[in-house]
């Protein structure tokens, strides 16, 4: 382990607390001289330090994000075994597609503090401030024609992301039908599952935006959205909301591929009340209306239209309309 890394993770650990520089450099078994060149390297990669002539170092929280601190320890199986992380980027999704022309990119990682061309479902624009909140892309390689259908991504997505939020930081979160993760009603994460061939593999794109230390300005989106700060009363570490949710997500990927589908749909359906709802959904240049009989992760959201028609839509190619 680079030294850098051991005396971050020193940092980290010790939560709010300061570190006397003698006590850091006995803890990271180098010189205090090695110690200084290890800070300097920290501040350049963007993290804040807060020095005390009395107590030492500590790391300011919450801190920024960092691929060492994701990946150690996290345990999974397929996401997660390489992380990157980048001050500015385009779109992490893009990212991770241009990532799938390298050998072993199978469970990529890719995070941003901020995004040029951030999108969401249907063209539209994602909103995060800078160095607040959790930009995300998880990248999937699968022989084609194998891997679990694009609904499917996006149920599974979903649900990660609720579950590890809530094991993040204890709030209860639901689920509405494509892909809105929200706590009381106001949107706090979305998923855009992007799905791609590069030759005989099929390369799948898991974006996930969560608005963890800050909300997008109420007049800039529509529905209304909140944050994880807005709803706990303090700032909340980005870092560990990363790892819980990567840690969900490895694991529905290994339950699905075994044939857990019904578990995805029980774990759905106990977050949405769209059931019997009454919705309308644009889906392939036509507009359907009626009741939400189901949600189910292979085929779609499934309603019972006004006229008695039974509907499957598929999440990639609709829109709930107000």
């Amino acid at each position: 382990m680079r030294t850098p890394h051991r005396v971050l993770e020193l940092l980290y650990e010790r939560q709010e607390g300061f570190f006397l520089l003698e006590e850091l450099a006995a803890a990271a078994s180098v010189t205090r001289k090695r110690l200084e060149t290890c800070l300097d390297e920290l501040r350049r990669r963007g993290q804040r330090l807060e020095f005390s002539p009395a107590h030492g170092v500590r790391l300011v929280r919450p801190v920024r994000l960092d691929a060492h601190l994701i990946e150690r320890a996290l345990g999974t199986r397929r996401v997660g075994a390489n992380v990157i992380c980048f001050d500015e980027v385009d779109s992490t999704n893009d990212v991770a597609f241009d990532s799938s022309r390298q050998a072993h990119a199978d469970g990529l990682v890719v995070l941003a503090e901020s995004q040029r061309r951030g999108r969401g479902r249907q063209g539209r624009r994602w909103i995060s401030p800078a160095g607040m909140n959790v930009l995300m892309s998880v990248l999937l390689v699968d022989p084609e024609p194998s891997g679990p259908a694009h609904d499917a991504m996006t149920i599974v997505a979903g649900v990660a992301v609720a579950e590890g939020v809530e094991n993040a930081c204890g709030l209860r979160c639901e689920l509405k039908w494509p892909n809105d993760v929200l706590v009381d009603g106001a949107k706090l994460a979305g998923v855009l599952v992007e799905i791609r061939k590069r030759g005989r593999r099929r390369c799948s794109v898991l974006g996930v935006g969560i608005n963890v230390n800050a909300a997008p300005p109420a007049d800039q989106i529509d529905p209304p959205a909140t944050s994880l700060t807005e709803h706990l009363g303090h700032p909340v570490e980005r870092t560990e909301v990363v790892r819980h949710v990567l840690r969900r997500l490895d694991e529905w990927l290994q339950r699905i591929s075994a044939g857990a589908e019904e578990d995805l749909h029980a774990a759905w359906m106990s977050r949405c009340g769209m059931v019997n709802q009454r919705v309308t959904v644009a889906c392939g240049g036509q507009s359907y209306a009626g009741r939400v009989l189901d949600v189910s992760p292979l085929e779609g959201l499934i309603i019972c239209c006004d006229d008695g028609r039974r509907v499957h839509l598929p999440a990639g190619s609709s829109t709930l309309l107000p």
